[in-house]
């Protein structure tokens, strides 16, 4: 494998729920996402999220041990974080307030099992 890339980008970022059928709703009906692929044995769902990575909602009887402050997540691009941030919480998503800095502008999103998600605004 001398010079040949072994990784070839990020296919999809797993999610563990713990109930397959009320995440692929919210995640449907909170977000916008579209499920590509529906494994009812497996109890996992696909969502498109409308970019070269999907988001793979798999559900687990363990027990889901969240923490914004340890927890990999997965960052949304969106154009306006004002805008998208008004938009969740009149679907009413638990969301954090925007955090700014020089670069972007940024917020938190929580589903219904407290897996982190975040929304990014890059300043131009």
């Amino acid at each position: 494998m001398s010079n040949k890339k072994i990784l070839q980008g990020i296919d999809t970022v797993i999610i563990r729920v713990s109930d397959i059928t009320v995440s692929k709703k919210w995640y449907g009906e909170k977000l916008g996402l579209i499920p590509i692929w529906d494994d009812q044995n497996m109890k996992l769902v696909v969502m498109d999220t409308d970019g070269p990575t999907s988001i793979t909602l798999w559900q687990t009887n363990s027990e889901i041990i969240n923490s914004k402050d340890t927890a990999s997540y997965p960052i949304f691009r969106v154009i306006d974080a004002d805008e998208s941030r008004n938009e969740l919480i009149k679907r009413g998503v638990n969301v954090t307030e925007i955090i700014e800095d020089n670069v972007v502008r940024y917020f938190q999103i929580f589903d219904p099992d407290g897996n982190v998600l975040e929304a990014c605004q890059v300043h131009e």
